[in-house]
């Protein structure tokens, strides 16, 4: 039976339709029902309520709702296979931090996404500078007592983190090959339980945020010794930098969040999606957030924003390398 052109240009046109209805029309047009920004992170922790703030601010300019969807675990894992699954055209956003996009590649010889070419970044959400974090009544009253310590007895310090490649981990190994010295590694289950770790002495130290050590810093059972920042913190002021307090100088250790939509976004809708988020996060709102968590805006240029992701992959793979890490 041969090919009816008429019945061939027919389909044709029903399939355009579709394909116009599955997508916006214009920039303008976006949202056309409906967004949802999935995360990999649990419900009630610091980078879920700002993300969640986010979801009201945007769903009051889109006049659409904005939903958060929580799919903690599997390293991130879980929340990026939802995602892929998900609308192509925009309506669903993802939350990534650091190490989905700049350490795991490095970590993972075979990894389920591809941080370049399944993501279309949309903005940085927030970034967070790591301390230097002992007990109160520890020994060590500077970073380089530590460092010396460290050279006088290889392998007897230890530093402590929640598991094999996250900033924690990584940041204390870069600390390592910085200053050349050997200490263990010590996981523990969560966050709590490291922090008690260092409070009764039983890790040397921890590099930890404000947002996952505030309680035991307030309570008197840990004290900062440095900043891992170039500036000192505004917030702790007579806090020195690594560099200042013995330590390798320009040392740095940050976590960061990011929102990010499917790759191949049309440039005007991506455009659109960008100027919203960056608008709702110049809200008051988000600085009292940011502040209860210890987070500071990262507000930097689309382009500038790229170019970091790249330094930061350098610079992870470096460390990861050194230190002979895997998680495969």
């Amino acid at each position: 039976m041969k090919n009816n052109p008429g019945i061939l240009a027919t389909a044709a046109l029903v399939a355009a339709a579709f394909s116009l209805a599955a997508a916006p029309a214009s920039a303008q047009d976006y949202p056309t029902r409906p967004v949802r920004i999935i995360t990999p992170f649990p419900v009630g922790s610091g980078p879920e309520g700002v993300v969640r703030l986010l979801a009201d601010k945007l769903s009051r300019a889109w006049g659409k709702p904005v939903t958060v969807e929580n799919r903690p675990g599997g390293n991130g894992f879980i929340a990026i296979d939802a995602f892929k699954r998900g609308a192509p055209d925009g309506h669903d956003l993802i939350q990534l931090d650091n190490v989905h996009l700049v350490a795991y590649p490095h970590l993972f010889k075979k990894l389920p996404y591809d941080p370049v070419k399944d993501f279309e970044q949309i903005d940085p959400l927030f970034r967070t500078n790591f301390f230097v974090a002992v007990a109160t009544d520890s020994k060590y009253k500077t970073v380089g007592e530590i460092v010396a310590d460290a050279k006088a007895n290889p392998g007897k310090l230890n530093y402590g983190s929640w598991s094999i490649g996250n900033p924690v981990h990584l940041g204390s190994a870069l600390f390592e090959s910085t200053t050349k010295t050997s200490m263990a590694h010590v996981i523990y289950k969560e966050t709590t339980q490291l922090y008690t770790g260092v409070a009764t002495q039983e890790l040397s130290f921890a590099l930890g945020t404000l947002g996952s050590t505030r309680a035991l810093l307030q309570a008197g059972k840990l004290r900062y010794l440095a900043v891992a920042a170039p500036q000192r913190h505004p917030a702790f002021p007579n806090v020195p930098t690594v560099g200042e307090s013995g330590g390798p100088a320009g040392f740095e250790v940050t976590g960061w969040t990011t929102i990010a939509a499917p790759a191949g976004l049309p440039r005007a809708v991506a455009g659109k999606i960008r100027r919203d988020v960056e608008k709702a996060l110049a809200d008051a709102d988000f600085k009292a957030k940011y502040e209860a968590f210890g987070y500071e805006p990262f507000p930097v240029a689309h382009d500038q924003f790229q170019q970091f992701v790249q330094s930061e992959s350098t610079r992870y793979a470096a460390v990861i390398k050194n230190a002979k890490v895997s998680l495969d």
